[in-house]
């Protein structure tokens, strides 16, 4: 849904892709580094109540992950292994950033706590369900709350909880949780369409054998071995 500020970040990340260009640095060294910044904030802050130092910290490193596709084009090191490691590395981040609020929420709020869970797992399986369905041949690239959004709306909510501004962190949770459950059945239904289409569509004709030559003499038993 966000995907129209991409172009916005690339020009505003270029000078520092095009310094790291010309290092030893490598995308997925930049893949994986973000991750380790974002689940060692999370995990280290969110559970001790420390929200805006996390949520910032987390959020830097976040940003990180538009630089390691840029330097992977320049690099013209872009593979399936590269695309395969962002997006496992996504999850986690995304289960250090959830995992670590649902701990605090169980100290202060047992509600959200579910609540922040239902979060955690409901992404898990928005993102799953575009995976498999693309795997499978189907459409699944629909919704109104992709990861971008996820990480906006669960951060933002959580740094400006940390700054003091009241009700924010539960809105932004409840909100996040009914747009997440949302975007998950808009893409099960999207690929419930796309299956149905596909399997109505008629079958390519096959090619017919091709027939022996009436010509050809039958073999003379005689002369098998």
């Amino acid at each position: 849904m966000l995907n129209f500020l991409r172009p916005f970040f690339a020009r505003l990340f270029n000078p520092i892709v095009q310094g790291l260009a010309r290092t030893p640095v490598t995308p997925n060294m930049i893949t994986v580094a973000g991750t380790v910044g974002v689940s060692a904030a999370a995990l280290s802050m969110f559970p001790i109540g420390e929200l805006f130092p996390g949520a910032f910290t987390a959020t830097v490193f976040v940003l990180t992950d538009m630089l390691d596709g840029q330097l992977a084009r320049i690099k013209g090191s872009s593979g399936k292994f590269g695309a395969f490691l962002d997006s496992t590395m996504d999850r986690i981040a995304d289960a250090a950033i959830f995992g670590g609020i649902t701990i605090w929420f169980m100290r202060t709020n047992h509600l959200l706590a579910v609540v922040s869970l239902f979060c955690l797992a409901g992404g898990m399986c928005v993102s799953y369900v575009k995976a498999r369905a693309e795997g499978l041949g189907l459409n699944g690239d629909v919704g109104v709350i992709e990861r971008p959004e996820r990480m906006i709306i669960g951060l933002t909510s959580i740094g400006l909880s940390g700054l003091g501004i009241p009700y924010v962190l539960p809105v932004g949770m409840w909100v996040l949780a009914a747009g997440t459950a949302l975007t998950l059945g808009q893409r099960m239904r999207a690929v419930y369409v796309d299956a149905r289409g596909q399997a109505q569509q008629p079958a390519p004709a096959q090619p017919e054998p091709a027939n022996a030559d009436p010509a050809s003499p039958a073999p003379d038993p005689s002369e098998e071995a």
